[in-house]
């Protein structure tokens, strides 16, 4: 790709304990990943992010990090990431890396030593130690994974961890916590890596004193209102420090936040020339299946980053999230809408993700037995919240019975069902979703780089121009809707036997997008 190929690139999310087992042990690998870039790059994507593969006793799935230049046996060795880098290069494919900053590992030595030693000392101002409050925590801050974000120590003192005790947060005002990042960077930078996903990147730094948030239930608000350890202005002066160490590797390598911030105004601020490329964007994640609602978010997260001159990011699913297929209602429908919202998403201008199996049209799977269940959220909610898992479980490669080619027996069991949404299954059906997705992330690549602008539609239909070479409609109606026909057919979500065409109009079938060529040819 071209200089700034981040501004495009359809990148796929590689959650690496559930793509592929090189070793038949049930879990995914590094080599498992390795064995499969042949289909990434059929795929048609540009990158690959894969999650933390790092040396962790797994407490939060790797995302509690005890070394951060090394790689856990669970994944492989250190030569399987350096091999695999090479590899997808080999492929044309870009590599970025999960890197996990506001906290470690309380497994990691620093943190270990910090224990050992006493209240005030150098190992723990690493972290953020504080005494109580009338015989309580230090404030009233909650952990994203549900209960108090603080756990008491021998001494008497407590830790902060926004997520999982075993998740320590790491104390940011610490020049020597600053210059081991700046090390691990480079470390993985030396290696050929192409960029680095930032995990909590809106977290690092915390408001002065650690005030009170003053509210309950706050893991629901990140992104509607301000609180005192997320979003606060000192992230900004890290990330451009973090930019100078990427620009002065060659190959443009790339910084992208995971931060949810309460605006696109706000998630902006990280996409400033001198800081990082690309954040994603959770409001279009979230946003509720609506033609309002999603030119709204378009609106907004297109006028955001105007205003910093970055491309914006869209993205469907993630790890941490149910999968779209569910979230738009499941079954039949939620299928039809995710194939449309595919040809929306990668429609627009900018970067898209994939998180792995959207490509095969996999659901959430909310019926995994309660023993099996690791996300910590499970515990740590009094097993009233089911977490991630659901999204997590191993894709399903080849033939008609679990584990379908993953490897060993999958570490979370998957459906029977999904014998009919292998890779294999779908492969040479050219009405698949995967079929859907190779073509539009090939299609995609031809897309004009000329303006977004939206077009004249009813209510419950969103149009849009990139140019006068390419339009996109999208019915979000549960009924047939007859527009202006726009041009010649490109690409549909539905059946194009489902389309009622004339030479000047067309009905749209419910829920589907269709991609126009703007001349028309009856």
């Amino acid at each position: 790709m071209s200089n700034e190929w981040w501004r495009t690139a359809a990148i796929y999310q590689v959650y690496v304990r559930s793509f592929a087992d090189g070793n038949g042990d049930g879990v995914g690998d590094l080599p498992g990943v390795r064995s499969k870039l042949d289909y990434l790059a059929d795929l048609g994507v540009d990158a690959v992010w894969l999650t933390p593969f790092y040396t962790s006793p797994m407490a939060d799935g790797g995302y509690d990090v005890a070394d951060y230049r090394a790689v856990d046996p669970v994944f492989g060795e250190l030569s399987d990431a350096e091999a695999l880098i090479s590899e997808a290069h080999d492929r044309g494919l870009k590599v970025i890396v999960d890197i996990v900053p506001n906290h470690t590992s309380s497994q990691h030595p620093w943190f270990v030593e910090a224990l050992a030693a006493e209240p005030g000392s150098p190992a723990r101002d690493r972290y953020l130690f504080r005494d109580g409050r009338d015989g309580g925590p230090p404030n009233d801050w909650e952990s994203v994974f549900g209960g108090p974000a603080w756990t008491q120590v021998a001494d008497g003192q407590w830790y902060l961890h926004l997520f999982d005790p075993g998740q320590p947060d790491l104390n940011w005002q610490n020049p020597e916590v600053r210059a081991e990042f700046a090390s691990i960077l480079r470390f993985w930078l030396d290696r050929g890596v192409d960029g680095f996903r930032i995990d909590v990147a809106h977290g690092m730094v915390k408001a002065d004193g650690l005030p009170d948030a003053g509210c309950t239930d706050q893991a629901s608000l990140l992104t509607s209102r301000p609180l005192p350890y997320f979003d606060q202005d000192g992230v900004h002066e890290i990330y451009r420090e973090w930019r100078k160490i990427l620009d002065s590797y060659p190959g443009e390598r790339i910084g992208v936040a995971e931060a949810w911030v309460p605006s696109a105004e706000r998630l902006a601020r990280y996409l400033r020339p001198d800081e990082l490329h690309q954040a994603f964007n959770f409001h279009y994640l979230e946003a509720d299946w609506s033609a309002a609602e999603f030119r709204k978010v378009v609106d907004a997260s297109l006028k955001a980053v105007a205003t910093v001159n970055a491309p914006t990011t869209w993205v469907l699913s993630n790890h941490d999230v149910h999968r779209h297929v569910t979230r738009y209602g499941g079954g039949e429908q939620g299928v039809r809408r995710a194939r449309a919202a595919a040809l929306l998403t990668m429609a627009l201008p900018g970067s898209v993700y994939v998180y792995q199996g959207e490509e095969l049209g996999l659901e959430e799977v909310t019926d995994l037995p309660d023993e099996v269940l690791a996300d910590p959220v499970w515990e740590r909610s009094g097993h009233t919240d089911r977490g991630r898992d659901g999204c997590r479980v191993p894709l399903p490669w080849s033939g008609t019975e679990p584990p379908f080619g993953f490897g060993g027996s999958s570490w979370l069991p998957q459906p029977r069902h999904w014998a009919e949404l292998t890779v294999e299954a779908q492969s040479d059906d050219s009405g698949s979703m995967l079929s859907l997705y190779r073509e539009a992330l090939r299609q995609r690549r031809e897309l004009p780089a000329e303006a977004f602008e939206w077009s004249d539609s009813p209510d419950d239909v969103l149009a849009f121009r990139r140019g006068s070479a390419f339009i996109c409609t999208v019915n979000f109606s549960s009924s047939p809707v007859t527009i202006t026909r726009p041009g010649t057919v490109r690409l549909t979500s539905c059946a194009v036997s489902e389309l009622d065409l004339t030479d000047d109009a067309v009905t749209l079938p419910p829920e589907s997008a269709v991609w126009w060529s703007g001349d028309v040819d009856g």
